[in-house]
This record gives C-alpha cells, sequence and structure tokens, in this order.
C-alpha cells in the first residue's frame, strides 16, 4: 500500500484531532453527516480516515456536521 503523503496524514490528524476533541465517534458522525445530507456509512468513513484519502469537500462537511467554526495550523 502507498505511503500516506505529509498533506494526507496532516487531515486525517486533523479531523481525528476535532471529532476527539468535539467527543464525536464514528457513528455519531454518521449520524451528524446525515442529518446535512450527506449519506455515509461508518466503515466507509472509518476506511477514509485510516487510509487519509478523503476529498477537501468531505473534510469541510464532517467538519461543518461536528460544529467546527475553526482550525489552528500548525
Amino acid at each position: 500500500m502507498p505511503e500516506k503523503t505529509d498533506y494526507e496524514l496532516m487531515a486525517a490528524n486533523l479531523l481525528k484531532a476535532e471529532l476527539k476533541r468535539k467527543g464525536v465517534t464514528y457513528a455519531q458522525l454518521v449520524e451528524k453527516l446525515a442529518a446535512i445530507g450527506v449519506d455515509e456509512k461508518e466503515v466507509n468513513v472509518r476506511n477514509k480516515l485510516s487510509r487519509g484519502k478523503f476529498t477537501a469537500a468531505f473534510l469541510l462537511q464532517c467538519l461543518t456536521a461536528i460544529g467546527v467554526a475553526t482550525l489552528k495550523l500548525d
């Protein structure tokens, strides 16, 4: 399997950290995504985050769904 790029790793870690900070599980994330009209299965979300392969749109959808208003990138 190809290695994750630095930016893929950064995106995955950023989203995982925000989920942990908000206390949101993958199952809850799926529910919150559904509430904003995004149809995802828990296994797909789990795979996307473990692989670090997802679109910027998916990242923004997740952050919006869990109520993240600001990000700190450093």
